[in-house]
């Protein structure tokens, strides 16, 4: 397992300035094709038409931006893996794909499901510190991935990975309505870290986690998620929280 950096203090302070986050190298290719579209029909075609494609253009920087995240170091941390909506906490069989001899538990774990719209980050994170146990790739449809069923019969990647400790942590990528690809950035048995960039998904969809018996979530129904930053769980520790919307 990678060794983990002692934190800083606290209390350090630092000059740490905010600034545009680059674009992801997957998104460069289609910024480059809307942005000489954009210049072609503006030049040539239409003003209005062309205007409008500054739109499409500036939106597609914005869907692949890749922002520098700093996450909380900590054994027992579970992250978040994605930006969005905190949709689903609920009691549910593991994925099939991962369950059985060496994968994930019998019986009903703790998934958080988070819901990316075509606004949010797409750039999906290791919730944990460990190594990849397996990788599988399913085919499937394309239905709203706000939806339970899609967990089921959606397009997904899933993700075992083994924490320090042994501990098993389920994640799954879901493809979308308007989802048509899922990246995948690793291989099984690399070594990742909690927060490190594991894969993408084009263009709108979900990502769940599956946490293990005896941990439960630290989050909230409606909590808006930031990929490698917000603490979904603390490994062992299953005391409810509660909140409100205001």
């Amino acid at each position: 397992m990678p060794e983990l950096e002692k934190p800083d203090s606290p209390l350090a302070t630092t000059n740490t300035k905010w600034r545009f986050p680059s674009v992801h190298p997957e998104g460069r290719k289609f910024l480059l094709i809307a942005a000489v579209a954009t210049l072609v029909v503006y030049g040539g075609i239409s003003h209005f038409l062309g205007w409008l494609l500054v739109g499409l253009t500036i939106w597609i920087a914005a869907f692949f931006r890749d922002p520098i995240r700093t996450t909380p170091q900590g054994a027992n941390l579970v992250v978040a893996p994605a930006d969005g909506l905190i949709t689903t906490i609920a009691k549910v069989p593991p994925p099939r794909e991962l369950a059985g001899t060496g994968g994930l538990q019998d019986g009903e774990m703790t998934r958080i499901s988070i819901f990316m719209s075509v606004f949010d980050v797409h750039i999906n994170r290791s919730p944990v510190t460990g190594r990849v146990r397996k990788l599988v790739y399913v085919p499937g449809k394309f239905l709203n991935a706000d939806l339970d069923k899609a967990s089921e019969d959606n397009e997904r990647q899933h993700f075992l990975i083994e924490a320090e400790g042994g501990t098993l942590i389920g994640v799954t990528q879901i493809a979308g309505l308007v989802a048509r690809r899922i990246l995948t950035f690793l291989r099984e048995g690399d070594v990742v870290e909690a927060g490190q960039r594991i894969g993408l998904i084009r263009f709108g969809s979900r990502v769940d986690v599956y946490l293990p018996e005896g941990t439960g979530a630290r989050v909230l129904l409606g909590q808006r998620a930031i990929a490698g930053e917000t603490v979904l769980a603390e490994l062992g520790v299953d005391e409810p929280i509660t909140g409100r919307s205001q």
